[in-house]
């Protein structure tokens, strides 16, 4: 017969027992991430916007200031830097990991160049703004910190960003806008020709049937016209002759 009082024999059913719940609960975690790591059937999520209005007005500024750069817009600042040690790429991940500007100004190659926050009322933690200036300015990326009612001019955070002088800025919008001006002409060109192409001879065919059209009189003035003198393909001094 089983003696209970043995002290030996209550210390080890302990153990026991305390060894069995031990890989209960070993279990029972396991189980527990794998269900965490499991892709639901049903996600309980939805989409929102990407930005809160004053981040899209401000959004929309930076694209018209910098219209010959790609304004990205809440970037970790993991995405365009890199530890100098390989082996202490997760120390600085964890670190970092969390840390993003609200915009990021990038070449069409994808080279970053400034870094911009916008923030709110309350304004910008110290130790989050010393952390980004400090990265950034030891990266040689420009950074600054606007709110969305006092923004500066496209002149002066071009300069700031850029160092692009107002003059310059001016010839470069000149620039695009002249660029601009071509390429609707050139698109408006090619949209009459192929009207006229699908139109084929149709629409000029009565006029060979006119008297004198033997010659080529009537019919040749008005090819004459559509190809140099026609006001919406070109500029009236491109016409060919003088103005009279």
């Amino acid at each position: 017969m089983t003696d209970w009082t043995n002290p030996w024999l209550m210390a080890a059913l302990a153990l026991l027992l305390l060894a069995l719940g031990a890989w209960l609960l070993h279990a029972w975690q396991i189980r527990q991430q794998r269900e965490r790591r499991r892709i639901p059937k049903h996600w309980p999520l939805g989409t929102r916007a990407l930005t809160n209005s004053e981040e899209l007005r401000v959004w929309h500024w930076l694209c018209r200031a910098f219209y010959d750069h790609h304004v990205m817009i809440k970037l970790p600042v993991t995405r365009f830097t890199l530890p100098r040690q390989r082996e202490q790429s997760m120390h600085w991940y964890q670190l970092l990991g969390s840390v993003y500007c609200t915009f990021t100004i990038c070449t069409a190659n994808g080279r970053v160049l400034a870094c911009l926050d916008l923030v709110g009322p309350s304004g910008l933690p110290r130790g989050t703004r010393a952390l980004k200036q400090s990265l950034l300015a030891q990266c040689g990326l420009p950074y600054k910190v606007v709110q969305a009612d006092h923004l500066p001019s496209a002149a002066e955070i071009r300069f700031q960003f850029l160092g692009e002088s107002p003059s310059n800025q001016a010839m470069r919008e000149r620039e695009q806008e002249e660029r601009a001006m071509i390429a609707a002409q050139a698109k408006l060109r090619t949209v009459l020709t192929r009207q006229r192409n699908k139109r084929g001879q149709s629409d000029f065919s009565p006029l060979s049937n006119w008297p004198h059209s033997a010659g080529g009189g009537l019919r040749s003035d008005l090819d004459s016209q559509w190809q140099d003198d026609n006001s919406f393909l070109l500029p009236l001094d491109s016409r060919k002759g003088e103005l009279r």
